[in-house]
């Protein structure tokens, strides 16, 4: 499952936001679920990142978080990361952010992208253990998050230039974008996870998305119709 820290208190009050999120995290580990952090826009990137790292403190290691290739600290942030092993989802980002935060051009963004792929997929190559499970890995496996086959395939690139086996990495996509890059990933071999939104407040999320940034519309129609 996927949540927002907004959502969840984190622009009232931090303590509020880590009483919430303990709630949820320990609900996660009893019915063995994990919780990812999404990332929302630069006013809150420490902030969320202090909250990761305030519950892997409190002991729950079934929590991870999301990262922006388009900004520009995500490279440093990555980094850290893959050091305290903690599961990382990788997305381009899709908030409306000033340059000298975050990159303007989507080909600054793509190279960014598939640079801090190569970054968490060799992080994954130095979590190898062949005692750990049948893949010879241990957690945390990179989540690729995109919808753009040349992304998809610069990871599926790397992933064999490292020598991992394809368990080692997971591609995460939208419900109802790309059907047919989700069924080719898995008829690969590819572990392939599909994010729906969930609860009563579906239209208004999904809404938000189209409107940060006018590009979004036009990704989702150009999508919608490819399957």
């Amino acid at each position: 499952m996927s949540i927002k820290l907004s959502q969840i208190g984190l622009l009232l009050d931090a303590g509020l936001c880590q009483d919430n999120l303990q709630r949820i995290l320990q609900k996660a580990r009893q019915t063995q679920n994990f919780i990812r952090i999404d990332m929302e826009d630069s006013s809150l990137t420490e902030k969320t990142l202090a909250c990761l790292r305030w519950a892997r403190t409190q002991g729950f290691e079934n929590v991870g978080i999301v990262l922006q290739s388009y900004l520009h600290r995500s490279q440093n942030d990555i980094q850290e990361l893959i050091t305290e092993g903690v599961p990382v989802r990788l997305v381009k980002g899709a908030y409306r952010e000033p340059a000298e935060i975050a990159y303007p051009d989507k080909a600054d963004v793509d190279q960014a992208f598939d640079r801090l792929a190569g970054l968490l997929i060799a992080g994954a190559k130095q979590h190898a253990n062949p005692t750990a499970n049948e893949n010879g890995l241990v957690p945390p496996i990179p989540a690729i998050a995109t919808h753009d086959p040349k992304r998809i395939q610069t990871a599926r690139d790397l992933q064999v230039q490292y020598g991992l086996p394809k368990q080692a990495i997971e591609f995460q996509m939208l419900y109802g974008i790309r059907r047919d890059l989700q069924e080719a990933l898995v008829g690969a071999g590819f572990p392939v996870r599909v994010y729906v939104p969930y609860g009563t407040h579906w239209y208004p999320y999904f809404m938000r998305r189209l409107a940060e940034r006018p590009a979004n519309m036009w990704f989702f129609i150009s999508n919608f119709f490819r399957r």
